[in-house]
Formats: C-alpha cells, structure tokens, sequence
C-alpha cells in the first residue's frame, strides 16, 4: 500500500485509506542514490563537447557517437557488477528530409533491459535525451554540453539502473537513452512504433527532460518543488471513447495522468523535502519531450522535470551579452536536485515492476440506484503469483487525487453501498502480498493502460 496520502472526510459506509505499513525498501532505494555518481556521469556527458543529432560520430572524445557508445559501456559496466542482469544494445533507424535532419542519418537509442522474473513481457520505462543542441538546431559543430538539457535527465536514467540492478522484479525495467530528441523526437518515435509492433506492453514511460535547475528565470530558486506532465484525454481515443467519456467523465483520468498521480503519492511518502507539481497539461507551451511518442501510440507516459527554468540555458550558443549568460553549462547543474529526481524515479520504477500488472477491462454500474459496483478481469494467475488482491479507489469529481479506498481482497467485484455513482470518480488496482500497487485504473477504455487499437482486436 502505498504511503503519504492525507485523510479526508470518509465516504458513508466505507473503510477510508489509511496506510499501516510504509515500504522499506523504497526508503532504501533513494538512499542509495548517489548525488556524487549523478555529477560525475553528468560532468562526463557534458564533456563531450556536443551531442547533437548531426555532430561527430567518429571520435573517441567529442560528439554523439562517442557520448552514446560511452552510455553503452556504463551500462555494460553496471550489468557486469549484476552478474548480467541488463540486456544492453542499440536501437538504430534512419532519418533524413526533414527540417532538421535533411540528409539521412542513423538515429541511435541505447537500451537496457532488465528482465522481469514472473511478468517479463510487462515493462516500466525510464528514459532520458542523449542528444544536445546549440542556438542554431542544425549546428552539429558548435559546443552545446547540454548540461542540464539533457545530461541531468541521461546521468539519471544511469545512476537509476546502477541502484535498481541490485534488486530483482516481477516486471520489466528498460533504462533508455532515446536520440534525436531536439530534431524531433525521432528516437521516441522510433522505439514507440517498435513497441506497438511488437507487442510491448509498456505500462509506463517516465521521461525525464531536464532535472538538475533549480534558479528560474523569473528570479525564483526553489529545491523543493518538481513537475510532471501528464495528458488529460488519451491521444489515440475514437469517437467512441470520446462519446462514452462525455457521459461519464474521465477528462482528468487517462493513464497518464493515474500514473502521474502514483507518482506524486509515493514522492508524498517517500522522498524527503520534495514535492511533485502535477500539471495538467501534455507538455510546457511551444515545447515538447520524448513522452509524446509513447503518448501518440495509446501507452501511458509523463514528463518528469524541473519546476524552475532559465530559457536562456536552453538551446543557447555558450556567449555573454550585455553581461547576461547565456548556455547550458555544468556550472548551472545542481546535483542534489537532480539526484533526488532520479530517487523519485527509482523508487516509482521498483514499485510498479514489484506490483502486479493494472487490472483490464474495469467497468463501472450503479445509475439510479445507492450504491456503486466495480468489475474487472483478473490479472493472469501466472504472471502476478503473489497476487493478494485488488483495492477501490475513489474521489470526488473535483478533487486532484484519490483520497479513499477500499481493499476487497481477491475478487473481481465490489459494490460499494451508500457510495452513490454520480458523485465521485472510481478506479482500481492491482496489490501484491508485500504491498504494493499498481497505478489506478479509472474504467472502461478511457483508462487502459494499453493502446486502444489492442483492444479493438483483443476485447
């Protein structure tokens, strides 16, 4: 169960969550994280001069191709301390007339996969930008160290595979540093439409873009307050989910934003001197991140980042002008931050791949009447072997997050008596014998957390 949330007013009739019991091993995993690793693998990646799309991938020292065979072997590197844990290698596809890319070049994602023991086909995903850019977005020769934008996000998707090969999962981890993401998130794109192909069930994708600043232009400086981006309504909804959602609602319930309200619980819970702005929106005005491909393709996926940011670190020359400066630089990273981001990321990585798979195919009834009933399939015997059951959750309509619930046990319906349909929002999750959850499911196919083309084909 997980821990951090306040009580509110019970609902009528109904057990209000209260948690027992806190995870010691979450607490582990964000100890463990290591501020001094963050900078060094961030201090390393900005050393390469650039990163962008188009630079250099020849030279040992400077350029994409050095700085993503470099991620390669630190991934190597930390899979041989796990006596092989990690499946790493590289995901390539090709790219050219585009705007940014007008000649035809090899788009490369570094991947490492570490194995689910009962569930392996169900992955969680972390993902940073190995690439960086300066002013002009095909200047592949300038330096652009992309310290912050995005060495912090790449140095975090590292320093959390290093902790979390440590331990073993039910489900899946992919650590991934995704390329081209300044020339158009093509490397998202690419690993998106490869997991639709090839059936991933990805149950969640944490991007992180930028993670280490915390002076804001606006003359704010703030190391306690982080952001995640999460769409409202699902990008591959039809007509149908639309006209369903109409009815019952869901606007605000899509499984990016269940997950990024998992998140923000367990922050609650769990990451000291940290709290997580949930912001209600894909991505920032005129920007975009590496979570939007996934989006795109039906899975869930938010962006994680800073709350404060400097535009004049951002895809900017390295220069002074009229005293102002300008670049993204490594003098400009605070390390703590962006190591108590990664802990957050950790310790939401380790809780989904130990809780079992979200329930499918959750439906709602109750009009007219003064109760409510869930139902929903089981999650496959085989796949979530210690299985303890399922929890209820619910809401008032206006409220940001899921403040009671109800543990039903191993079944697959509940009728919550005297809790009226109309008034509140509901949703379900997976719990395992140790405790932990699932994200919530909110029902029918406005919340799945697989793309809706599977269960068009696969009802």
């Amino acid at each position: 169960m997980l821990a951090g949330a306040s009580a509110v007013r019970p609902a009528r009739g109904q057990e209000v969550r209260n948690p027992s019991s806190e995870l010691a091993a979450l607490h582990d995993i964000v100890a463990a994280v290591s501020a001094d690793r963050v900078e060094e693998d961030i201090r390393r990646l900005a050393g390469f001069g650039t990163r962008h799309t188009l630079s250099d991938t020849l030279s040992d020292t400077r350029g994409i191709g050095a700085a993503r065979r470099w991620i390669k072997a630190r991934f190597d590197e930390i899979s041989t301390v796990c006596g092989g844990c990690l499946e790493v290698s590289y995901q390539t596809s090709l790219v050219g007339g585009t705007e940014r890319i007008p000649d035809t070049t090899a788009v490369v994602n570094v991947l490492a996969i570490q194995r689910g023991t009962t569930d392996p086909g169900r992955y969680v995903v972390m993902s940073g930008d190995i690439d960086s850019r300066a002013s002009n977005s095909l200047d592949g020769t300038s330096d652009a160290p992309g310290a912050n934008d995005n060495a912090s996000g790449m140095a975090g998707v590292l320093e959390a595979a290093r902790v979390l090969s440590r331990y073993r999962f039910n489900g899946s981890i992919i650590y991934v540093g995704l390329s081209g993401e300044e020339q158009g998130l093509f490397g998202g794109r690419h690993m998106a439409q490869v997991a639709l192909e090839e059936g991933w069930r990805i149950e969640a994708v944490l991007n992180n873009d930028m993670i280490g600043n915390i002076d804001g232009q606006n003359g704010v400086s703030d190391n306690t307050i982080a952001r995640v981006f999460a769409e409202g309504t699902r990008a591959d909804e039809t007509a149908q989910v639309a006209a369903r959602r109409r009815v019952t609602g869901g606007e605000v319930d899509s499984p990016s934003r269940n997950l990024a309200r998992f998140i923000d619980r367990l922050v609650d819970g769990y990451v000291p001197n940290l709290d997580m702005m949930m912001v209600y929106r894909l991505d920032r005005f005129g920007r975009g991140g590496h979570h939007r491909p996934f989006n795109d393709a039906g899975f869930p996926a938010v962006r994680i980042m800073e709350a404060n940011e400097d535009y004049r670190r951002q895809h900017q020359n390295i220069r002074v002008e009229d005293g102002v400066e300008y670049g993204d630089v490594i003098d400009e990273v605070e390390f703590d931050f962006a190591a108590r981001l990664t802990a957050v990321n950790a310790i939401s990585l380790a809780a989904m791949a130990w809780a079992p798979a979200p329930p499918r195919n959750v439906a709602l009834e109750g009009a007219v009447r003064p109760s409510t009933t869930l139902r929903w399939d089981p999650v496959p015997a085989e796949r979530a072997p210690d299985l303890a059951g399922y929890r209820i959750y619910w809401r008032l309509t206006d409220a940001s997050q899921w403040d009671s619930s109800v543990y039903v046990g191993d079944v697959t319906a509940h009728t919550l008596e005297n809790i009226v349909i109309d008034n509140y929002l509901f949703g379900v999750a997976s719990v395992s014998e140790d405790g932990y959850e699932s994200p919530v499911v909110f029902p029918w196919p406005i919340g799945a957390y697989e793309p809706l083309e599977w269960l068009e084909r696969d009802p």
